[in-house]
C-alpha cells in the first residue's frame, strides 16, 4: 500500500514543485521588469538581484527533481 502511494505522490509532488517554481519565476521577473521600467538607472542592481533570486527558486525545483529520482529507487 505504501509503495502505491509513493508511486502516486512522486509525480504529483514534482508537478506541484514545477508549477510553483514557474509561478514564482514569473512573478520575480515581472516585478524586476516593472522596477527596471520605473528606475532605469538601477537596472544593473535589480538585474543582479533578480538572477540570484531566480537561481534560488530553480534550486528548490532541482531538489524536488533529485528527490523524485532517489525515492523512485524505493519503488
Amino acid at each position: 500500500m505504501e509503495m502505491n502511494l509513493l508511486g502516486l505522490g512522486l509525480p504529483l509532488g514534482l508537478g506541484l514543485a514545477a508549477l510553483g517554481s514557474g509561478m514564482g519565476l514569473g512573478r520575480a521577473v515581472s516585478g524586476a521588469m516593472e522596477a527596471m521600467g520605473r528606475q532605469p538607472e538601477a537596472a544593473g542592481k535589480i538585474q543582479v538581484s533578480m538572477i540570484i533570486g531566480l537561481a534560488f527558486i530553480e534550486a528548490l525545483t532541482i531538489y524536488a527533481f533529485v528527490t523524485v529520482f532517489v525515492l523512485q529507487g524505493k519503488l
